[in-house]
């Protein structure tokens, strides 16, 4: 009975234990974990995804900051090209100045070998160019300027260029352009002659550093050429001399056409024969400087002398100016002396002398007084002759206007200047001796000078 109760018991405990270890606890635990399970699988996809939106957005980023930085590398790049360029061209150094391709117009032979077809034109007839600077005017650039030849005069004279040739020591130019002459010559010419048809043609003449001789004739000579202009090149001292006894050809430089002066360069004439420039039409000075010492007439024309600018310093014998036809000085500076004989003039006039402007300081035996002034001018007569190379000084208004030396003697002194106006004072010293203070009027004004004493 009792072992009965036992057995019962057990199997009673047996059937208890059972829903614990299976049953529905079971399910619930398999669905609990697979909640669980999907939950985490959830959370991990979650992640996952959030890892590679993180990724993607890391790339994103990644992309969009090497894009930035390669637009602002770029960019950057091109600021410092642009400052580079911007520095390479402001620094003068950098400057490149490249000589015309004659490809440009052909070829090389072509330009050379169909200058003369363009003698038409003095700005550019073809030939071999060459380059000429004009410092100052473009901020450091340069000008380039083609010259229809080149001519090297030291020793054997060579041209590099067309419509020059060269026969002994006389160089001649045949046709119009612009033409540069370097280098010394003894006992030779330059000559110009370009043809009888050649009505119009204009020949420039550019003297970069020359010493030209010649001692039986003129040193530059134009022969032909409806218009020639001599230019002494800026920046270079130029020295030009005949002799001889050449009665027609009578002048350092001779024209017989109109002869136009003009350039920033210094010319020095020596005229051992007669004038030092001489034309059989009209000589025109526009700018440079020129000295010109001669044994006759400084400058010498059948037409007309006109002066609009650049500096002349004269010294003449017969004469300083002397124009059988008119004289007009609108400007420049020129201080002549000249009129060795009783007389002469310092400067002399056949037909009207017209004044604009400009400065005229000229001492002589006598002097040709404008026919034309717009302003008032200044005749002092010193009474006696005094010696060449005495000491002049004018006086306007207490402020001196001018101190030269003639270089031969004296008794007429002309003053032309803007500054002169009815009511100015006006007076002269010779060598330390003064005059009495005079007042101008409008029109001319001739003093007699009486030296008071020295100051």
């Amino acid at each position: 009975m009792k072992y009965r109760r036992i057995l019962a018991a057990i199997a009673a405990l047996a059937v208890m234990m059972t829903p614990v270890s299976c049953g529905k606890s079971d399910k619930n635990e398999q669905s609990s974990e697979k909640v669980s399970v999907s939950e985490e699988t959830t959370v991990v996809e979650k992640s996952e995804k959030t890892a590679t939106t993180t990724k993607a957005d890391d790339r994103s980023d990644s992309d969009s900051k090497k894009e930035t930085t390669a637009k602002t590398d770029k960019k950057s790049d091109k600021t410092t090209a642009t400052t580079k360029a911007e520095e390479k061209k402001s620094d003068p150094k950098s400057t490149v100045t490249t000589k015309k391709n004659s490809s440009s117009s052909g070829n090389s032979s072509s330009s050379s070998g169909n200058s003369g077809s363009n003698s038409g034109s003095s700005d550019n007839s073809g030939g071999t160019a060459n380059n000429e600077q004009n410092s100052g005017e473009s901020g450091g650039t340069e000008e380039i300027k083609e010259y229809t030849a080149e001519v090297n005069l030291s020793g054997t004279p060579t041209v590099k260029g067309s419509n020059v040739t060269v026969k002994g020591s006389v160089i001649t130019v045949t046709a119009s352009g612009d033409y540069i002459f370097t280098g010394t010559l003894a006992n030779g010419q330059i000559r110009v002659k370009t043809g009888t048809a050649a009505t119009e043609d204009k020949v420039t003449i550019v003297l970069n550093g020359v010493n030209i001789t010649n001692n039986s004739g003129p040193a530059i000579f134009i022969d032909e050429a409806k218009r020639c202009t001599v230019k002494p090149k800026e920046g270079t001292v130029n020295y030009l001399s005949d002799g001889g006894n050449d009665k027609v050809n009578d002048a350092v430089i001779f024209s017989n056409d109109t002869l136009r002066l003009k350039g920033n360069g210094e010319l020095n004439i020596t005229a051992n024969n007669a004038h030092g420039i001489a034309s059989d039409d009209d000589v025109i000075v526009e700018s440079g400087t020129y000295n010109i010492t001669s044994v006759k007439t400084g400058i010498f024309v059948h037409d007309d002398v006109t002066i609009n600018d650049g500096t002349l310093n004269i010294k003449g014998g017969t004469n300083g100016i002397k124009s059988k036809g008119t004289i007009s000085i609108n400007g420049g500076k020129t201080i002549v002396s000249g009129g060795t004989k009783e007389e002469k003039s310092s400067v002399y006039a056949s037909g009207s002398f017209s004044y604009t402007g400009g400065y005229l300081y000229a001492a002589g035996n006598k002097v040709s007084v404008p026919t034309f002034s717009e302003t008032p001018y200044i005749v002092a007569d010193i009474g006696e002759s005094a010696s060449a190379g005495s000491e002049v000084k004018l006086y306007l208004d207490t402020k001196e206007m001018v101190n030269f030396e003639p270089h031969n003697n004296f008794r007429c002194v002309l003053m032309l200047a803007p500054e002169i106006s009815s009511g100015s004072s006006f007076r002269i010293a010779v060598n330390s001796m003064f005059s009495d203070n005079f007042t101008v009027s409008d029109g001319g004004n001739k003093f007699d000078v009486k030296f008071i004493g020295v100051e």
